[in-house]
């Protein structure tokens, strides 16, 4: 993603590292691992936390190509891969905020 066209605007002049944490953190909460996300940052109200970005169908699927090249390369069975991916799919349909 840092070299991303559509997605490193976001961060303009943003270290990554944090952002990666924060992702990783609220992904392994999400999936039944430890709480560190809500302890550090409270509850993960993902569309407040992205509302003032600008995310449209292109930043959407930018993102989600991303997350698609992630998922294939975990040592998951099918089914979970299906159900990240649907997890991932919802979340980033959410987010978006920009009229289509």
């Amino acid at each position: 993603m840092a070299d991303d066209p559509v997605l490193r605007p976001l961060y303009e002049g943003e270290d990554l590292e944090p952002a990666k944490r924060r992702l990783r953190m609220f992904l392994v909460q999400y999936w039944g691992g430890p709480t560190t996300y809500s302890q550090e940052r409270g509850h993960p109200r993902l569309r407040m936390r992205h509302v003032t970005w600008q995310i449209g169908e292109r930043e959407r699927d930018a993102w989600l190509a991303h997350m698609a090249a992630a998922v294939a390369g975990l040592d998951v069975d099918e089914r979970a891969r299906t159900a990240i991916w649907e997890h991932l799919s919802r979340a980033a349909e959410s987010l978006v905020n920009v009229p289509r």
